[in-house]
């Protein structure tokens, strides 16, 4: 069989999502999970407007050939560095008889590393892409595990992608894949207004284990109070306590994000706190009521990036096709 002369390539666009607050499900009776499947977190969070763009493009190598990847982001070629990404070529290598060169372009609307899900958003968009290109019959079911588990293996998100794979405000009652979510009927005239001062390595705090304790008992606690009473205002005002309970800011030293937060909710606005996790605060606001909230934000420039989105509600993952076009 000679090589495929012209390269299938496929476009998958996923939401970005904010979590508000979660707890961390590793342990069982105190004992370690080690199906990935099982681990996760139980918390809630929201999917934006803003998204993630994710091109997979591949060519079928002669049988001898050994297969290939590279991955970048942003423009940026980080290859297995990209490790989430990484992890599903391997998986998907392994399910497949022949070789494959393949090339996966992530973009983000909104920064990666900044607690606006960028990996969940790029674990997804390859696992669909590549599903739907060499043709896997992979169910969405199927799909979405693999991502979950890249995520939990790599330590990149918990309850990530199964927010993504959910719309508007989801709440994930229970840890782990198949996801457990319940949602939020969103009201049409909220404004996300978001401002982000830079990157917190998801890793470094799931592996620490005085922070990782607090999260736990916090995030039962919001998860609780939410439940209480199911609304935007609720989300956020426990969201914040979660913030607060964990002390995640003192710990590492956010001196800036609890400023910003402690302005914002001097507004009359519905509230706002920390994205999960990332250096980024986020505002939920009424249209019409965003100029105070810019105004906050303003004062903080030049440190700080900001956004405007809205709560996105529609289907999750989308496809855009291009074909005939050479790597």
């Amino acid at each position: 069989m000679g090589m495929v002369s012209n390269t299938n390539k496929i476009i998958v666009e996923v939401p970005h999502r904010i979590s508000g607050f979660f707890e961390i499900v590793d342990k069982e009776n105190g004992i370690p999970i080690k199906n990935p499947e099982k681990i996760g977190s139980r918390g809630a969070g929201f999917n934006v407007s803003g998204v993630g763009e994710t091109v997979v493009s591949c060519k079928i190598l002669e049988k001898e050939e050994e297969s290939q990847c590279s991955i970048y982001i942003n423009e940026e070629k980080l290859d297995h560095k990209a490790e989430t990404t990484y992890f599903i070529f391997e998986y998907i290598r392994k399910l497949i008889d022949y070789s494959i060169n393949v090339k996966i372009e992530h973009s983000f609307d909104l920064p990666v590393g900044c607690g606006y899900g960028a990996s969940g958003s790029g674990a997804l968009g390859t696992i669909f892409g590549l599903n739907k290109l060499l043709n896997l019959n992979l169910t969405n079911l199927e799909s979405g595990r693999i991502a979950h588990i890249a995520e939990i293996v790599n330590k990149t998100g918990l309850g990530t992608v199964c927010g993504q794979l959910g719309r508007g405000l989801c709440v994930l009652k229970e840890p782990g894949y198949p996801c457990n979510h319940e949602r939020l009927k969103s009201p049409n005239d909220l404004l996300v207004i978001c401002g982000s001062f830079g990157t917190i390595q998801t890793k470094s705090i799931l592996s620490d284990d005085i922070l990782s304790s607090k999260i736990k008992q916090a995030g039962k606690l919001a998860l609780r109070g939410l439940l209480s009473e199911l609304n935007y205002s609720t989300f956020v005002k426990v969201s914040l306590q979660f913030v607060k309970n964990t002390q995640i800011m003192s710990v590492l030293n956010l001196e800036k994000v609890s400023d910003l937060i402690k302005d914002l909710c001097k507004l009359d606005i519905i509230g706002a706190s920390m994205n999960q996790l990332g250096r980024s605060v986020y505002a939920f606001c009424k249209k019409g009521k965003e100029k105070e909230v810019f105004e906050i934000y303003n004062t903080y420039k030049p440190e700080i990036k900001i956004f405007t989105l809205t709560i996105n509600n529609e289907q999750t993952i989308k496809f855009k096709e291009k074909r005939n076009e050479s790597i």
